[in-house]
């Protein structure tokens, strides 16, 4: 997960002897190839934790405590080897000791999509998970994390109650900016309830305009176009539809979904789809962004909901 002690939950060291290692530099389209044919394969149950890991890693990523708490055993502990230059830092805390260091800690979002998973159930009761993932920044791949995860059942529902994760810097020639990665980082910061980490993919100087309005200028405002959307919709979900690069543009199709649950909202569930068009600094963050959707559609939506 992150750097030192980063956010990451995980499991009982022991479960590493469980598993064979691999090799973490894979090629991009083989692992592409690889993920889907994992998933056609997966069963019910390894179905469930996979995507109980992911939403793990989701919230870590955007520093989502509310969510981690609800899946994570107040018993757990969070064991972290952190390697760099062939030395390792390892620690073992509770997972109440880390979610108290970390409220205090001025964080920055981050993205771990997981390469490779391998499972193994014993009575529907205990799980251990191994995931080989790799840890981006602003579209950048940093570290290489092989995470370790015990999962239990607690009143029927899997909690996680050791994580366990080895952190590897990767080689300098491998940390090359990614722009479909760095998009649907984006996409994760939307639904953080963090409006700054949504401002963090800009420029100190970048400049967000939706639909023709006022163009919101440097971080600060940009921090507050995201903010009043966060508030409308405490259940945001954002999505990445696909991404269209020409030139020195880049489209970044999305789809909003959520309820407008803040004081004095409707109430009512909206759902829609526009894109915006990004142009990037040298730096890799958005200089200019602006944005569309259909805005009409979006009013009749926040009225009458999304099934009229």
């Amino acid at each position: 997960m992150k750097r030192t002690l980063s956010i990451k939950i995980l499991s009982l060291v022991m479960v590493s002897s469980l598993f064979f290692s691999c090799q973490s530099n894979h090629n991009k389209t083989e692992l592409t190839e690889k993920a889907i044919e994992e998933v056609k394969t997966l069963n019910p149950e390894e179905k469930e934790l996979k995507a109980l890991v992911e939403k793990l890693l989701f919230a870590v990523g955007n520093s989502d405590w509310q969510t981690l708490e609800s899946i994570v055993s107040k018993k757990a502990n969070l064991a972290s080897a952190i390697v760099r230059d062939d030395v390792s830092k390892n620690s073992v805390i509770t997972i109440g000791e880390y979610f108290e260091s970390q409220k205090k800690r001025e964080r920055k979002p981050f993205y771990e999509p997981v390469n490779e998973y391998k499972f193994l159930i014993n009575k529907s009761q205990i799980a251990f998970v191994w995931a080989d993932a790799t840890l981006h920044k602003y579209g950048v791949p940093r570290t290489n994390n092989i995470d370790n995860f015990t999962l239990i059942k607690e009143d029927g529902d899997w909690k996680f109650i050791n994580i366990s994760f080895t952190n590897t810097a990767l080689p300098e020639e491998l940390q090359k900016f990614d722009i479909e990665v760095f998009a649907k980082s984006y996409a994760q910061v939307w639904c953080s309830q963090r409006p700054n980490f949504v401002s963090s993919f800009f420029a100190e100087d970048g400049v967000l305009q939706i639909n023709e309005g006022e163009p919101a200028e440097g971080t600060e405002a940009i921090t507050n176009v995201a903010k009043g959307f966060m508030n409308a919709f405490p259940d945001m979900v954002v999505s990445m539809d696909s991404l269209i690069t020409k030139s020195d543009k880049t489209r970044f199709y999305w789809t909003l979904t959520g309820t407008n649950d803040e004081p004095n909202g409707t109430g009512k569930k909206v759902k829609i789809s526009g894109f915006e068009e990004w142009t990037l600094n040298d730096d890799g963050l958005i200089q200019e962004s602006k944005g569309y959707f259909d805005e009409k559609e979006y009013k009749r939506q926040l009225e009458f909901g999304t099934n009229k």
